[in-house]
């Protein structure tokens, strides 16, 4: 196939391609752009086309592809400037004060709930806690590996139910 054919094969089906870009990029900007970077690689790889194949769907992966690639560099870019200047926070006073009271109830309401559990369910889930796995739990306490998973398990959900107003 020559480059003339391929050109006028291009333009003929190049109407097709206009709704699939409004489609993945809904804005007529955005499309237009696209639609004319699909034009351009297609023709910048005329030579890649098989001829006898289907020219409407090496057209719509040309375009997709643009549209993937074009995606994915966006969102890496995509970046917060703040251009605002931070000068009143140079004499800023704080006057929050942290309150360790309230952190500490908390802590004591959790100790209270840990100790109310029963110990077939405390005991597994205070190692697990501590960081053991449950490969080593299941060994101190020389008990199958899916009974410590699931009296783990349990643990929570009883620790959860107790704790529910947090």
């Amino acid at each position: 196939m020559s480059n003339v054919e391929f050109n006028q094969l291009l333009v003929t089906n190049a109407d097709y391609l206009r709704p699939f870009a409004l489609t993945l990029t809904r804005d007529n900007e955005t499309a237009n752009d696209l639609l004319q970077e699909t034009m351009y690689r297609a023709l910048a790889n005329w030579e890649k086309y098989n001829v006898g194949t289907n020219i409407k769907a090496w057209m719509y992966t040309i375009m997709r592809n643009i549209f993937i690639n074009n995606y994915r560099r966006k969102a890496k870019q995509q970046t917060i400037f703040d251009n605002t200047s931070n000068e009143f926070l140079l004499d800023h006073n704080q006057s929050a004060i942290s309150n360790n009271a309230e952190s500490s109830l908390y802590l004591k309401d959790i100790q209270a709930a840990l100790e109310a559990l029963p110990d077939i369910f405390r005991h597994p889930f205070v190692m697990y806690f501590e960081g053991y796995k449950y490969n080593e739990i299941a060994d101190v306490l020389r008990e199958p590996l899916g009974t410590v998973k699931s009296r783990i398990h349990f643990a929570r959900k009883l620790l959860k139910k107790q704790i529910a107003r947090y």
